[in-house]
């Protein structure tokens, strides 16, 4: 599920709408809510994901479709703003295809956002959390199939899939801005149901702090094409299963907008050292 000619089809049709000569140093995914962070690209270019041959267009509540380069505190930037999802019956090929896009045009690092909901009692709904690991709980790898050798080998590495130097840089940015961030393991399951109250005792039980229901195979293929990987959630609900509150998807959409300040100020404070660690790489 690599799809060589659909990736380099699609670099090739973005590439052509961006200015000449511009490179990304650095990809930015934006979650569930998180779109904003789009209007502070200056020099901003905006291109419909559904004008790309082959693009899988996004029904996901909040996710616009479309990708924004320009400039980002100082840093070259391209947003994928808005994702697909398993639930929507997309493919792991699918899900992916953005991050690789990005790869493909020169980015060589990936800030990854999600909308999560709190599993660790001890975190709050309203905070944001730096993701150190995570499971896949799909059953599913983007890496399924031929591999292709140009991007990575047959069996990448994922003992630290999150860097741990970027880890460093954004818990720093956020002690400096005041910023309230967890770090803990992002566990990812297919959806679209929300979780009962006895799979979220079973994810916690398996060591998660947040659940949700992307990030984790983009960043599979994030790492199995060498990007250096930052990945944040915004943490929309608190998941206890003993007092187990109802939430609706309206509800997760207006929290993680409640976060977007936060993770706009992280965000634009972390790139540029990540921007000059991930160029030495």
């Amino acid at each position: 599920m690599q799809k060589l000619r659909k990736v380099q089809t699609c670099a090739k049709r973005l590439a052509g709408e961006l200015p000449q000569g511009f490179s990304p140093q650095v990809g930015i995914v934006l979650g569930t809510g998180l779109g904003p962070l789009a209007d502070s690209v200056e020099n901003a270019v905006s291109i419909r994901a559904q004008g790309l041959d082959d693009f899988p267009p996004s029904s996901a509540p909040s996710h616009e479709g479309r990708f924004v380069a320009g400039i980002l505190a100082g840093v070259p930037v391209i947003l994928q703003q808005g994702r697909c999802h398993l639930y929507e019956g997309r493919r792991p090929d699918d899900i992916c295809l953005g991050v690789r896009v990005m790869a493909v045009l020169g980015a060589r690092g990936l800030i990854i956002t999600n909308a999560a909901g709190a599993v660790n009692p001890l975190f709050d709904a309203g905070s944001l959390m730096c993701l150190d690991d995570h499971l896949n709980m799909t059953g599913r790898s983007p890496l399924t199939g031929p591999n292709q050798e140009s991007w990575g080998p047959r069996f990448p590495d994922m003992s630290a899939p999150y860097d741990r130097t970027l880890i460093a840089v954004a818990e720093r940015k956020a002690l400096e801005l005041g910023i309230k961030m967890e770090k803990g393991v992002y566990a990812c399951v297919p959806g679209p149901q929300l979780e009962t109250r006895a799979e979220t005792r079973a994810l916690r039980a398996l060591g998660a702090d947040a659940v949700g229901m992307s990030t984790v195979l983009e960043v599979i293929a994030a790492r199995h094409m060498g990007l250096k990987v930052l990945g944040i959630s915004c943490l929309t609900n608190k998941n206890l299963p003993d007092c187990m509150a109802e939430t609706t998807i309206e509800e997760i959409i207006d929290s993680a907008k409640g976060c977007g300040d936060a993770l706009k100020r992280l965000i634009t404070a972390s790139l540029p050292a990540m921007a000059r660690f991930c160029s030495k790489q």
